[in-house]
């Protein structure tokens, strides 16, 4: 089952499809419900009407349409795809409330007020967690761990870490040992937070509800009206869980997030078992270093993120792969796949009204990295402000709050945007045909148009047009995925032009073909 990943972004596999996640194979997702396949659920077909309508059958989704129903709401959940099939099958699945070094960064900025509500948001949210894993008896490998955050180099920033956590309530403890195989200057350690696999959790809560799969949402009317391209749902209420809202006006979110990737190994072998497991999860406070997780017999080692639409992306499964070889030389890499996260510029999710000119929409998104305790928040605040509650969390969320502190980011995200329009706009290409490599990819301007091209180990080309659909920034090359990216706002497609991710609504097509018809 290795899979074995080259520097030129090409991949041989020995047992697995690329880029599939461990929680979604078999073996792991149904061998405790007897091997059984997934549920086949219903494409909408008729016009329908309910209290709410849930667009988005993620973790979000699922948990905001399960809670409203609780409370005696009808409640309809639909996906384009099926459910679970977006970005909660890649997480690595931490609940936690320890989100990188987030407190001190929300004391000096938001306030004590503010950074309470956060923390105490993400503690509420593990708990609900357990709550529900309790009292409906889902087996999904629910661990309750200790979770850390640990530097190779400074250890200030942890001490400030620990201090802000504990006056916002959290019992940090700053730790000097861990168990990862390398030695740390220190750590931040919060108890009682928790792991578990994600997509048994999911399927477990999603059986008790109304979904419908394969069911386009094409437009969002002011009057509740969700229009798919089967039929119509009529709505009091509407909540977008889409993982990026869809809607670009009013709300303008596409504004205010940009997207990174994230990739990950799985490993097994006599060094993963020798370890007999970490005892807890664990994150380097540095951006460019990687995360550690056990699940079984299994060793989860992320990292190597980058913005999507970065040109020249990192080879990030060669640095996975070197990483593993030299802390575990005796494991295999058994699973490698990648997800993606809406990233705010201040670090704290938008969840609440979509817009002050949408009173019955809400909106769930920019989890940056933490999408399954944001995922509860969301649906715990969502649920309360749609029965009328008003929940003493929800301020620190506001969608539409100021963001002193991520100004720069603001800015760092408009210029992206600037320079990418800009070089679609000016068919600015950088490479010639005869030049691209077998398994290599480039922009060539052909006919007047700007194209990429990919070219196949086989001699094959494929051509697609890189002005992005959702607002024509141009597309770059994912070297890991073999994927084209667009860096405004990322949307991702695969090499044919096929659609994989929001925003963008449709595909991007073979220009060239598309031009002579």
């Amino acid at each position: 089952m290795n899979t074995i990943w080259h520097g030129n972004g090409t991949v041989e596999s020995t047992g697995q499809e690329k880029g599939e996640s461990l929680w979604i194979q078999k073996q792991f997702r149904y061998a405790d419900q007897g091997a059984k396949e997934p549920v086949k659920r219903p494409v909408l077909q008729e016009d329908i009407t309910t209290d709410v309508a849930v667009i988005g059958a993620g973790l979000a989704g699922v948990l905001t349409a399960y809670m409203l129903q609780e409370q005696g709401f009808s409640v309809v959940l639909v996906d384009y795809k099926t459910v679970g099939s977006g970005m909660t099958k890649n997480t690595t699945a931490k609940i936690s409330s320890q989100h990188n070094l987030i407190y001190h960064k929300l004391l000096t900025y938001k306030g004590e007020e503010r950074a309470w509500e956060y923390a105490s948001a993400n503690q509420k949210a593990i708990e609900k967690f357990e709550e529900i894993i309790s009292r409906q008896g889902i087996d999904c490998d629910f661990q309750i761990l200790p979770s850390y955050i640990y530097t190779l180099d400074n250890v200030l920033k942890i001490e400030q870490e620990v201090q802000a956590a504990r006056k916002v309530g959290i019992s940090a403890v700053l730790a000097k040992e861990t168990t990862l195989p390398f030695q740390v200057k220190a750590a931040v350690r919060f108890d009682h937070q928790a792991q578990f696999h994600p997509l048994k959790f999911l399927d477990a809560v999603a059986k008790q509800l109304t979904v419908y799969e394969h069911t386009h949402v094409t437009e969002v009317r002011d009057d509740g009206t969700v229009v798919t391209e089967q039929g119509r749902i009529n709505a009091k209420s509407i909540v977008i869980t889409t993982h990026y809202p869809f809607i670009n006006t009013p709300g303008f979110y596409f504004f205010r997030m940009h997207q990174e990737r994230q990739y990950v190994i799985a490993l097994e072998g006599e060094d993963i078992d020798k370890k007999a497991g970490l005892g807890g999860m664990y994150l380097d406070a540095d951006p460019q270093g990687y995360s550690f997780r056990n699940f079984k017999n299994y060793l989860l080692l992320g990292g190597a993120g980058h913005r999507t639409g970065k040109s020249n992306p990192p080879d990030a499964y060669v640095k996975l792969e070197e990483a593993a070889g030299k802390w575990y030389p005796k494991a295999n890499v058994v699973y490698t796949w990648s997800n993606q996260d809406c990233m705010t510029p201040d670090s704290i999710p938008y969840i609440g009204r979509y817009s002050a000119n949408t009173p019955n929409i809400y909106v769930a998104t920019g989890f940056n990295k933490w999408g399954m305790t944001s995922s509860m928040v969301s649906a715990m605040i969502i649920s309360d402000m749609i029965a009328g509650r008003k929940n003493e969390f929800q301020k620190v969320f506001y969608p539409r709050r100021l963001m002193l502190s991520g100004s720069k980011e603001l800015l760092k995200d408009a210029a992206v945007v600037t320079i990418n329009l800009l070089s679609e706009h000016l068919r600015i290409t950088h490479d010639r045909l005869r030049d691209i490599g077998p398994g290599e990819a480039g922009t060539v301007l052909k006919d007047g148009m700007k194209i990429g091209v990919y070219r196949d180990k086989y001699d094959k080309y494929y051509f697609v047009t890189t002005k992005c659909p959702h607002l024509g920034c141009s597309l770059e090359w994912n070297k890991n995925e073999l994927t084209w990216d667009c860096p405004c706002h990322g949307s991702r497609f695969d090499y044919r032009g096929n659609l994989i991710s929001n925003p963008a609504m449709r595909d991007v097509f073979d220009a060239c073909q598309r031009k002579k018809k």
